[in-house]
């Protein structure tokens, strides 16, 4: 691929690279920005990252890696917020990155945002600089609402803005093809402009390491079978599924079983500080498998790539999922993954090949294909060394940055055949809770809502 040295303005309001040196709720978005913006770096593009600056001990501009700056804008106060009240700071995080774009040597020649409030200010910023907006969502605020009803917390703008944004972006990724058949059925997207591009896993940090040493440096007991669930504690990660499947299984088994769950707020598993563990270990008593179950806490990402491999299986079975990087790391280290047949998990685990696909909800169904992996060791290990061949085929960061890459130089060659002009108005007033949406050509559908992993706080390790 020719080297390109064109600079991009990459905005993730909530999700910093930063965050992955330690934070409480780092999560996918996190990982994305940093890792897309080294991959297309090192094809030559420089990269700036505009994040929401959360704490005043940051400096303005970091050199993060070769070719990649962070800089961290003030927009609101200097400490964690979560997401959606973040909306409300998003004229000023659009001013200061303005400004800065103005003080930028060469200017910008493509913006790419992150989520929709990014992608809001992205939007904004394109009708001044006259540059390509490449837009990625992470997820959808329809989606979520669909999922999680009234539970959804999102800002009351969050549907109408994804539309405008929608409608102004020049490309949008998406992570797998479900979410393009949502971004075209759900809001009315043109395909032609949705490429889609999944994120990816570091091969590097997550690999197979030997069952046995991974066992011995953890503690575990040779002897066992070992199920292992690693990411946050959320309910709708389906990790009470997984409890009521495993307990099916011990049950009739017959066989020395450990089911490891790793995450939470605290490195210790405390149900005091995580209310997602409490009423899981809770549930766990309940079910007469408390003895067999452990609550690890969260882990450094470097350590995690000996839980799975200690694993005889990683289960996954999230009700709503984006996209979801934990399946590909479990890959990523030779383990068979079951996951639910939902989001981006249905694209990335090869049912019957890498893993099981399952319905969420369903604790039988997922017990029944644990215990098939269970008698079946030989079943186990192919599945396992053909998850890590698929990892190596498609799902490499190195692969992903050279996608966008290519996708970056065609959108700069269809701007420069063409226009970028915005049909934006020259100012967008503000409502009572945030900025007011770009306006549409149309609207279908109702609701609210989104999810976004991560926020970048920098209080422990990698919040799984």
């Amino acid at each position: 691929m020719p080297r390109s040295r064109a600079r991009i303005a990459m905005l993730s309001e909530h999700a910093s690279p930063v965050a992955l040196l330690g934070s409480e709720d780092a999560g996918g978005q996190n990982v994305y920005v940093d890792q897309v913006s080294r991959n297309v770096a090192a094809l030559g593009f420089q990269v700036d990252i505009y994040t929401r600056r959360d704490d005043e001990g940051l400096p303005d501009r970091m050199e993060w890696a070769p070719g990649v700056t962070v800089i961290n804008l003030r927009a609101g106060p200097a400490r964690f917020v979560k997401k959606d009240p973040m909306w409300a700071h998003m004229p000023a995080f659009r001013d200061g990155f303005l400004a800065e774009a103005g003080r930028s040597r060469g200017g910008y020649d493509l913006i790419h945002s992150n989520f929709w409030m990014s992608g809001w200010v992205a939007c904004q910023a394109r009708r001044v600089l006259a540059v390509p907006v490449v837009q990625i969502f992470h997820a959808l605020g329809k989606v979520k609402r669909l999922h999680q009803g009234d539970a959804d917390t999102s800002p009351s703008d969050r549907v109408v803005v994804e539309y405008g944004v929608i409608e102004e972006a020049d490309r949008i990724i998406a992570q797998c093809p479900n979410e393009m058949e949502e971004l075209v059925s759900l809001y009315d997207a043109d395909p032609s402009k949705i490429e889609v591009i999944p994120s990816a896993v570091d091969v590097g940090i997550f690999r197979p390491v030997p069952k046995e040493m991974a066992r011995r440096e953890l503690g575990l007991d040779a002897g066992e079978w070992v199920a292992v669930y690693i990411g946050r504690m959320l309910p709708r990660k389906g990790i009470d599924n997984l409890l009521q499947a495993f307990s099916r299984l011990a049950r009739h088994s017959g066989v020395p079983m450990r089911l490891l769950i790793v995450g939470g707020e605290t490195v210790d598993g405390d149900p005091m500080s995580t209310p997602e563990i409490r009423r899981l270990a809770e549930m766990a008593t309940a079910l007469r498998v408390r003895d067999k179950v452990v609550f690890t806490g969260k882990r450094p990402q470097e350590r995690l790539s000996l839980y799975y491999s200690a694993a005889d299986v990683a289960v996954t079975t999230p009700w709503y999922e984006p996209f979801g990087l934990t399946p590909l790391e479990a890959m990523a280290c030779g383990i068979p993954v079951i996951g639910s047949d939902v989001g981006g998990i249905k694209f990335t685990v090869a049912d019957g090949e890498t893993g099981f696909l399952v319905p969420p909800r369903q604790p039988g169904v997922l017990a029944d294909r644990m215990e098939r992996l269970l008698k079946d060791p030989a079943l186990a290990r192919r599945m396992g060394r053909e998850a890590r061949a698929r990892v190596e085929r498609m799902f490499t960061w190195k692969k992903v940055g050279e996608r966008t890459a290519e996708l970056y130089e065609s959108t700069l060659r269809a701007a420069r055949d063409g226009s970028v002009a915005s049909t934006l108005p020259p100012e967008i007033p503000r409502n009572g809770h945030g900025p007011a949406a770009l306006p549409v050509r149309k609207i279908g559908g109702a609701g609210g809502g989104g999810h976004g992993r991560g926020g970048p706080s920098r209080r422990g390790s990698r919040g799984t």
